[in-house]
């Protein structure tokens, strides 16, 4: 098995990690493809409740390992196919109902950008740096970025990032919106991991559906968008959770009530 990217599953938090260190990360065709296959694996495995994606080594990722592909002889035809692979792991995660966690420890670059906007909640260390770099090497924008930069970020910020030699660091990367904490950088890892436990250690699964209603939200009608929150309040709604749940904030909010009464009397 290879060991480009690690999983482990351990009390329904699934932990992804990059483990190319020595090329910054960035994914070669034999990582793509454990990127889609790790994605479906956790995507559908019932006992995950939230996903932390991390990394090893200086950078999070540096995107498509273009110096790899390109000696290896491919032909555009052979990256156009390890692109189509990539962007499936990546629309698999984005639409699934597991709320990711990213943690940012280094350097983000190119495709890696998209790879960790696949995460609905980005903590960064405050020595990261940000930056595009396709057009300097004659490339486009893939890996899900010419669509997650724009909506995380807005199309101009997002052509600036394109269009210039631009490189931002984390300070601004929050203030645009591309991540969505900043802390130190040995506190990245346990600020992660928070997140994720706050989900696991209450409904996850709600929070699980309202991630996806947001993600897939973007590319449909208002219409299907309203019967989509529909379905999935109601579904909730009956479930033994939610049942559990509303049953405790009733009597909550009726012990405030007689408190707020009796103080009033």
């Amino acid at each position: 098995m290879t060991d480009s990217i690690l999983l482990s599953i351990e009390s329904g938090l699934a932990r992804v990690t990059f483990h190319r260190p020595a090329s910054l990360n960035a994914m070669d065709f034999e990582m793509g493809a454990r990127w889609r296959d790790i994605a479906h694996d956790v995507t559908s495995d019932d006992s995950v409740g939230a996903v932390i994606l991390d990394a090893v080594g200086p950078a999070f990722c540096a995107g498509g390992d273009v110096i790899a592909m390109g000696s290896s002889g491919a032909a555009g035809m052979d990256v156009t196919g390890a692109a189509h692979v990539i962007h499936d792991g990546i629309r698999t995660f984005v639409e699934s109902d597991k709320p990711i966690v990213a943690a940012v420890q280094g350097a983000v670059a190119g495709g890696g950008l998209g790879l960790m906007l696949t995460a609905d909640y980005i903590v960064s260390s405050d020595a990261a740096k940000f930056v595009s770099r396709y057009a300097n090497i004659g490339l486009t924008p893939d890996l899900g970025v010419s669509t997650l930069l724009p909506a995380a970020i807005g199309q101009r910020r997002a052509l600036q990032l394109l269009l210039q030699d631009t490189t931002i660091d984390a300070a601004t990367a929050l203030d645009w919106g591309l991540v969505t904490e900043v802390v130190a950088p040995d506190a990245v890892a346990d600020r992660t991991a928070e997140v994720a436990r706050f989900w696991l250690e209450n409904s996850t699964a709600a929070f699980g559906q309202a991630k996806r209603l947001v993600r897939t939200g973007v590319g449909r009608s208002f219409a299907d968008n309203l019967d989509d929150e529909a379905r999935s309040i109601g579904a909730r709604f009956d479930t033994t959770d939610a049942k559990t749940r509303i049953m405790a904030f009733a009597m909550r909010a009726a012990e405030r009530a007689a408190a707020k009464k009796k103080e009033n009397s």
